[in-house]
């Protein structure tokens, strides 16, 4: 029995949090290619890539440590900087395009989980559990559409290699510091993604506790403020 509820309890998340990857996900490359665009790289556009069909950005296995651990990655947008007039800002400005889209889609999120929390609360449906459910599935799913788009958000600023914060670093380390960790990306990434899983299996995510501290932090501040809208 327990086993069965186990099973039922992730399926349920599955459902709820699947649609929520691929929306966050598909906005965040979205957004990497459009910024490129308007800067003058049409890379992702002649590659279908300025789409919002998650098909074309969508990397499985990254989806799935998204549903998994709540951090993940999806295709990188192909970008070719000689196309840019500044590459290293220009560069930085198309990577910091998909955090902030993101973070943005975060805070539509804790907008929408505001005005359920205040409107349609669960206890008020106790009597009807055909609607009880659908209520709180819906308070789950903006619950975790605002928190998986903000830690999307920031997981993706760290300074470190495949990760958007890096390119965005680039545009400020000197030539040597620069020409250093590009040619190390792979090394450094691959450093990195072991500690990400050492941390999440085996420390309880002491490593990247402040990532989740900052997440709760910055969601109960929106949460608050949109709170007071409807009360």
């Amino acid at each position: 029995m327990d086993i069965l509820e186990y099973l039922i309890d992730f399926l349920r998340e599955l459902v709820i949090i699947a649609p929520i990857v691929l929306i966050a996900l598909t906005f965040h490359e979205f957004a990497h290619g459009l910024a490129a665009y308007a800067l003058g790289d049409p890379t992702a556009k002649y590659m279908g890539r300025l789409s919002l069909n998650p098909i074309r950005h969508i990397d499985p296995l990254g989806a799935l440590f998204m549903v998994l651990a709540h951090f993940g990655w999806a295709k990188p947008v192909p970008i070719d900087i000689s196309n840019f007039k500044h590459p290293k800002r220009d560069l930085a400005l198309s990577a910091l395009a998909g955090p902030l889209t993101n973070f943005l889609l975060g805070i539509i999120g804790c907008f929408f989980y505001a005005m359920v929390f205040v409107l349609l609360p669960t206890w008020s449906f106790i009597g009807d559990s055909f609607a009880y459910n659908m209520v709180t599935i819906l308070h789950s799913f903006v619950f975790y559409f605002a928190l998986l788009n903000f830690t999307l958000a920031l997981f993706n600023l760290l300074p470190i290699p495949p990760l958007d914060g890096s390119k965005i670093m680039y545009a400020f380390l000197p030539p040597k510091a620069n020409n250093w960790c590009k040619m190390h990306e792979r090394e450094i990434g691959l450093i990195f993604f072991v500690l990400l899983f050492v941390d999440y299996r085996f420390l309880n995510g002491i490593l990247t506790g402040f990532l989740r501290d900052g997440v709760a932090y910055i969601f109960s501040a929106f949460t608050n403020l949109f709170i007071k809208i409807f009360i």
